[in-house]
C-alpha cells in the first residue's frame, strides 16, 4: 500500500494561487512516478478571506495543521491591509504556534549565468543556512511610550533561551554530518554567525556553540560576525558550508544568499520542526501587481515542493524535482527568472516534462 501524506495547501495572496498551482502540478507528477499519494486540503487564509470575514487564521486551523505532515504556502501580503498584520498572524503564527524552530535555507547556484558575482560558479555556491526561527527580536516583546508625540520611545527585545539556541545549533551540526564534506574539504564545516562582540546577550550563542561542537569531532567549525559574514559571502562564498545564525541575522543573510544563487525567483525555504508537521514556501513576496496574469515565476515554489518531499522522506522524488529545475536552467530552456519571461503555467509544464523525460530515459 502506498504512503499517503496529509498536506495543507495555503496559496495566500497575490501570485500565491498561480505559483502553488504549478508546485502541485509537479507534486502530482512525482507522486505518480514514485508511488506515494498526497491528500491535499486547501486553506483559504489570506487577504481576501480577511477582508470578507475579519478573520486572519483561527486556532482551529492551527489545530488541523498539527495533524498534517506538511504545509505548502504560496505568499502572504496585500497592500489593502496594514503591513505585517497577515504576515504575523499566518506565517509567524505557524512558526510560533507549531514551534517551527528551524528556518532552513539552501543556497545553491544551479547555473553560473544566474550569479551576479564575478568568476563564481556552482562549485563555489553550495551552502545551507540554519536560521533560528522562534526567538530573537521576532518573539513579540515590544512596545511604545508616548506614541505619536515628539518624545516617543519604541522598544523591542531580543530574547534567547539555552534550549532554543542549543537545538538550532545541534540541527546545524546534524545537517553538516548529513551533507558530508564539500569537494576538496577534509570535513564538513559549521559556521556560527552572530554579533556577540556588540550584542552581548549573544554570548550564549558562543558558549553553546562551543559545547555542542565538542560532541562533533568530525565537523570543523568557524565563527564570523554578521557584518563580516555578509562581506565574505560576496567575496568568498566558497568558504561557507553550513552556517547557523540567530533569527534576525539569519533573516538578513539568507536574502543575500538568495541573490547570489540567482534571486528570489529560485529560492525556497523550510520552516521545520524535525519529526513534526513543517511548512515550506518560496521566499518571494505576493507580487499583487502580477496577480491573475499568469506571469509569475513558480520555480521557487517548485523548489519548496522539493524541500517538502525531502522532509517527508521522499528523497528520490525531491532530488528528481531539483534536478529537473537545474537541467532546465543549465540547458538554457529557461530564458530568465523574471516575471513574464515565461508564463507561470509554461514553467510548470516544462518542469513536469523534464521530470517525465528524465525518469523514462
Amino acid at each position: 500500500m502506498s504512503k499517503v501524506y496529509d498536506i495543507g495547501v495555503l496559496p495566500g495572496d497575490g501570485i500565491g494561487d498561480e505559483v502553488v498551482r504549478e508546485g502541485l502540478r509537479v507534486l502530482s507528477a512525482v507522486e505518480e512516478i514514485y508511488g506515494f499519494q498526497t491528500k491535499r486540503e486547501s486553506m483559504p487564509y489570506g487577504a481576501d478571506h480577511y477582508l470578507e470575514t475579519g478573520e486572519t487564521m483561527p486556532d482551529e486551523a492551527f489545530d488541523r495543521i498539527r495533524d498534517m505532515h506538511a504545509v505548502l504556502l504560496g505568499a502572504i501580503g496585500d497592500p489593502r491591509i496594514e503591513v505585517g498584520k497577515l504576515e504575523f498572524a499566518i506565517i509567524a503564527g505557524m512558526r510560533f504556534k507549531l514551534d517551527l524552530f528551524v528556518n532552513l535555507r539552501p543556497i545553491k547556484l544551479l547555473h553560473e549565468n544566474l550569479c551576479p558575482l564575478k568568476d563564481k560558479g556552482p562549485a563555489d555556491i553550495d551552502m545551507v543556512i540554519c536560521r533560528e526561527n522562534t526567538e530573537d527580536a521576532y518573539c513579540g516583546i515590544h512596545g511604545f511610550l508616548k506614541k505619536d508625540t515628539p518624545d516617543e520611545v519604541a522598544h523591542q527585545s531580543m530574547m534567547y533561551t539555552r534550549k532554543g539556541v542549543e537545538r538550532i545549533i545541534r540541527y546545524a551540526f546534524e545537517t553538516a554530518v548529513k551533507r558530508g564534506a564539500k569537494p576538496g574539504a577534509d570535513k564538513p564545516q559549521v559556521t556560527l554567525i552572530d554579533k556577540a562582540n556588540a550584542v552581548r546577550a549573544q554570548d550564549i550563542w558562543t558558549r553553546v556553540f562551543a559545547e555542542v561542537a565538542s560532541e562533533y569531532e568530525g565537523v570543523a567549525t568557524d565563527h564570523q560576525y554578521i557584518d563580516a559574514a555578509c562581506m565574505w559571502m560576496v567575496k568568498n562564498p566558497e568558504w561557507f558550508d553550513v552556517a547557523v545564525a540567530p533569527n534576525l541575522f539569519g533573516d538578513i543573510i539568507t536574502d543575500l544568499g538568495a541573490m547570489i544563487q540567482g534571486g528570489m525567483g529560485i529560492a525556497a525555504s523550510g520552516n521545520i520542526h524535525p519529526g513534526r508537521v513543517s511548512m515550506f514556501e518560496p521566499i518571494h513576496g505576493s507580487a499583487p501587481k502580477y496577480r491573475g496574469q499568469n506571469k509569475a515565476n513558480p520555480l521557487a515554489t517548485i523548489m519548496a515542493v522539493s524541500m517538502m518531499l525531502d522532509h517527508l522522506g521522499e528523497t528520490p522524488a525531491a532530488r528528481t524535482v531539483e534536478d529537473a529545475v537545474a537541467s532546465l536552467l543549465q540547458s538554457g530552456k529557461v530564458k530568465s527568472l523574471q516575471a513574464g519571461a515565461h508564463s507561470t503555467s509554461e514553467l510548470g509544464e516544462m518542469v513536469e516534462a523534464e521530470i517525465r523525460t528524465a525518469v523514462t530515459s
